[in-house]
């Protein structure tokens, strides 16, 4: 089964014992979510260097570091301009990171009006085995009683719910299968062409239960490379920029009955207030994912320089909080090395003895070294396209020596 070993689920429930002094940090009641220990990573935050804004001692200084996973990528939101890169290309199973495609989907249709925020959403006995299960990412829902889209979006941007997420598709699509179909058109909107995409919750397909796909491997598991996750959160930010209006927010309370209520804190450590946020810029998205197979799993988004930066770390070794030091770690490299640089209509970048014209204004991050001679920006490496037309996801791009 995708999930986690007893042995970490024993690790975890320890951590969760320990956790109980955390109020003096004004860091308890993180709902656990993916499988994810959210008790040991504010444990982690805790025992770290901080100043006392609690922002980790470091991890603004824009620094050459090492970023220690299996595939990652920094990109420009708006233009697609690539300003780091590894194992980028190679398909990796993504975890819960998946549920940024699912709310995708479901902006795109509310957008349609065919599904609308305040619609309530009646929940059926699968999906109500599936929100109750307490071995997968849960806020609980009663099978019969009604949730409304929005709150079961935030539930499942805020905390994992996956039992949301499972909600979500079902009145979206009727079927996984259907939402699967509507989860890889709007993949292919984005530019992407070769994932493999079995559910809107990134467990395995046998996870599902009742609702998994038939005659697909019950252990077939979504798979999509680093940039291509990074097009669909581009996507997903630059068609539906208020996503960020949820992700960001830092705790809330689900109804689960006229008498029950939930509360959810923000798995996200890198939103403003948070442990481990960043004083140079406000990261307000967006997804974690954790399984056995695909490892801590970390999109970000957040505004550096008035420019949206998309982030994608995959299969991160060690405990949950080292996704979030891994994507600061990408941010001091990019943020150590390039600046923003508005190049107008007609102006040239020089790159070694290949020059470039604008065919019209754009916003590029260039080497801070970059020199201007007048209409001229010298850069010193080669350029990897011959256009510069943002937009064109991901044909802006510097390949730097």
């Amino acid at each position: 089964m995708n999930r986690h070993s007893w042995k970490k689920r024993l690790q975890i429930l320890i951590l969760m014992l320990l956790s109980l002094n955390l109020s003096l940090l004004g860091l308890t009641s993180l709902a656990a979510a993916d499988g994810e220990a959210t008790e040991e990573s504010t444990i982690a935050a805790q025992n770290s260097s901080s100043d006392t804004n609690g922002h980790q001692s470091g991890q603004n200084v824009g620094t050459s570091q090492d970023v220690d996973a299996k595939a990652a990528i920094v990109m420009d939101v708006k233009t697609g301009q690539v300003l780091y890169q590894k194992n980028a290309q190679k398909l990796y199973p993504v975890a819960s990171t998946i549920k940024i495609l699912t709310l995708a989907v479901i902006e795109k249709d509310i957008q349609a009006h065919k599904l609308s925020w305040d619609q309530k959403v009646t929940i059926s006995h699968p999906v109500a085995v599936m929100a109750n299960d307490w071995r997968f990412s849960n806020v609980p829902l009663n099978e019969g009683e009604g949730y409304t889209i929005k709150s079961l979006v935030d539930s499942m941007m805020l905390v994992s719910a996956d039992g949301s997420a499972e909600a979500l598709a079902l009145a979206d699509a009727g079927s996984v299968a259907k939402f699967n179909a509507k989860m890889k058109q709007v993949a292919k909107e984005a530019g992407v062409t070769d994932a493999k995409i079995y559910n809107m919750i990134g467990l395995e397909n046998g996870d599902l239960g009742t609702l998994r796909l038939k005659n697909v491997s019950k252990h077939a598991e979504n798979q999509i490379s680093a940039v291509d996750l990074a097009k669909i959160a581009s996507w997903l930010l630059n068609h539906y920029p208020n996503v960020v209006n949820i992700t960001k927010t830092a705790q809330e309370d689900f109804p689960v009955s006229a008498s029950q209520t939930y509360h959810m804190q923000n798995i996200n450590l890198m939103i403003k207030g948070a442990a481990l946020d960043r004083a140079d810029g406000e990261i307000d998205g967006l997804k974690t994912g954790t399984t056995d197979s695909a490892g801590n799993c970390f999109v970000s988004t957040g505004t550096f320089n008035n420019r949206r930066l998309v982030t994608v770390v995959l299969n991160v070794p060690g405990d949950f909080n080292n996704q979030f030091q891994q994507t600061n770690n990408l941010y001091n490299r990019v943020l150590g090395r390039f600046t923003p640089q508005t190049i107008k209509k007609g102006q040239t970048i020089k790159a070694g003895n290949k020059t470039v014209k604008a065919a019209k204004q754009i916003t590029l991050w260039l080497p801070k070294d970059t020199k201007k001679v007048k209409k001229t920006i010298k850069i010193s490496g080669t350029l990897k396209s011959n256009t510069l037309t943002p937009n064109d996801m991901p044909k802006v791009s510097l390949k730097l020596k």
